[in-house]
């Protein structure tokens, strides 16, 4: 008698399992389990084989998609793109005249302009204006090549405003102004490399002029970069 009961208890225990599990398989495939499953009047389970092949279509169509997700290249979004761009990448030197000349650096410090922290006109350009390293920096050059106010391209140091002179930069000569002695030796020393003229200076330059460049909306994503190493 007991071993009567196991077998019904198990055979009962089979046949929901098979009903679970067919019930499953038509709600992937989208056929009802009804349409799965029918009991015979000879109590014979027949099963409708559609059921298989829609989950066999199904999970056909997943592996594709999963395969192509994986094979596709990652597409980056333009506020990623903005990020990575740099300065030197909105410059269009094609349509830019090119001069080549020799840059070497300089500081508002005693060492190159023999002026003291206490001296009246420390860190004051033959412009008038401070000098500065920023998007815009305070450069100098002959007036006669590269007039005050003038505004080069600098591969490697930016943007350089004319705002000085001295006595050794003649001709084709530039200084572009470093904070530091250290920043000048170790960013920059002496180059020989071509400048792009992006303007071309009036003799004036005011300190509202360097703040209107220098504040410019479009230019502060660039800021953070100012100081990273640039390709020329």
């Amino acid at each position: 008698m007991q071993l009567i009961r196991t077998i019904l208890k198990r055979s009962v225990m089979t046949c929901l399992f098979v009903l679970a599990l067919f019930t499953t398989v038509g709600k992937l495939s989208g056929v009802e389990a009804s349409g799965i499953v029918g009991f015979a009047n000879s109590k014979e389970i027949t099963i409708d084989t559609r059921a298989f092949d829609q989950v066999k279509k199904k999970s056909s169509l997943m592996f594709k998609q999963l395969l192509s997700v994986k094979n596709r290249p990652l597409e980056l979004s333009s506020n990623v793109m903005a990020k990575e761009k740099t300065l030197a990448d909105t410059i269009d030197k094609s349509q830019y005249k090119k001069v080549e000349v020799i840059a070497t650096g300089y500081t508002a410090g005693v060492e190159s302009t023999g002026k003291t922290k206490s001296h009246p006109a420390y860190g004051i350009t033959k412009s008038g204006v401070k000098v500065k390293r920023d998007l815009y920096s305070t450069i100098a050059a002959d007036p006669k090549v590269f007039p005050i106010g003038s505004v080069l391209w600098i591969p490697g140091y930016g943007f350089g405003v004319v705002a000085d002179t001295g006595s050794a930069i003649k001709k084709k000569k530039i200084d572009l102004y470093y904070e530091t002695v250290e920043d000048v030796y170790e960013k920059w020393g002496k180059k020989k490399l071509e400048v792009y003229i992006i303007s071309k200076g009036n003799g004036k330059l005011s300190e509202n002029d360097l703040k209107v460049l220098n504040e410019q909306e479009s230019m502060q994503v660039f800021r953070d970069q100012m100081f990273k190493p640039e390709g020329t």
